[in-house]
This record gives C-alpha cells, structure tokens and sequence, in this order.
C-alpha cells in the first residue's frame, strides 16, 4: 500500500490537521521538514507536499508513514497528489 491508495478525502482531512496545528508543529508533530520545492496547493495556500501525504496516508494503513519511508518529488508524491486533483507545484514554478 502506497501513496496512490490515497483517496482525496484523506488528503483534504491531512490539509485542515496541518491548518489546525500550524505548519511548522504539523511538521514537527510527524518528524517532516519544510518542502524545498514540492507544495500542494489547496484553496490558495501552499502545503509540504511530502508531510501531507505521509500524514494522509494514515487513511490507508491506520498510521501515517515517516518521511524516511518514501521519497517525494514528482515521480512519487507529486504524481500521486496530481492524479486525485489537486495542484502540487514544482521547483521551476514561481
């Protein structure tokens, strides 16, 4: 089970924890750093790509995965977020 087990829902309830909490004690919390160039884009604000789909994938297997688990990236968490249709920015874009 990986990252294209996610369901969009999963997704959006990792988004409002992240809102809830606060970035930077949401990252904490799951052991994430900051995104470098990776960001989901969800109702005009930017998120860690990688920590909101780790953390989502707690709806797929009950806990969310560690960073060290998988990479992110395009070929992984940014494909994975695209295809459930949300908008993930990358390194090149402004």
């Amino acid at each position: 089970m990986g990252l294209f087990d996610l369901r969009r829902e999963m997704v959006v309830a990792a988004i409002e924890e992240c809102d809830e909490l606060g970035r930077d004690v949401f990252l904490e919390r799951y052991g994430y750093r900051p995104a470098r160039g990776y960001f989901l884009v969800y109702e005009g604000r930017k998120y860690d790509s990688k920590a909101v789909a780790g953390v989502a994938h707690r709806g797929v297997t009950g806990r969310p995965l560690r960073p060290s688990e998988f990479s992110g990236g395009n070929a992984t968490v940014a494909r994975a977020l695209s295809q459930l249709g949300f908008v993930v920015t990358t390194p090149g874009d402004a």
